[in-house]
């Protein structure tokens, strides 16, 4: 069973940084891909920034220059650095992670909080 970890939230002012970090009990290069999604409250989760397998990222338009998301195959982890904060970066962050074969199966991590406020 596949068990993702997350850390690193925390709360920081605006214009400030954090770096989450997913640890993965299972071999990330085993996934087809990895992201990072967000919650605020009221609001549904969406995604916020992937890389898939290949290394390829994506990231959506509102964190793009801001925003970086890694992986590193030697220590299971995949991490989202997050420079230049905003207070609507506050939300719940969660690692998210999935396999393709035999067939899609999705893992969740339990979630961080990440708060920007002065």
């Amino acid at each position: 069973q596949v068990q993702l970890v997350e850390s690193g939230g925390g709360l920081v002012q605006p214009g400030g940084s954090l770096r989450l970090s997913c640890a993965a009990s299972g071999t990330v290069s085993r996934f087809t891909a990895m992201g990072w999604y967000r919650q605020a409250p009221g609001n549904p989760r969406t995604v916020v920034a992937t890389i898939t397998s290949a290394g390829t990222t994506d990231y959506i338009d509102s964190v793009k220059g801001r925003f970086n998301i890694s992986k590193d195959n030697a220590k299971n982890t995949v991490d989202l650095q997050m420079n230049s904060l905003k207070p609507e970066d506050t939300a719940v962050y969660y690692c998210h992670a999935y396999t393709s074969f035999p067939r899609r199966f999705d893992y969740w991590g339990q979630g961080t909080q990440v708060t920007v406020s002065s």
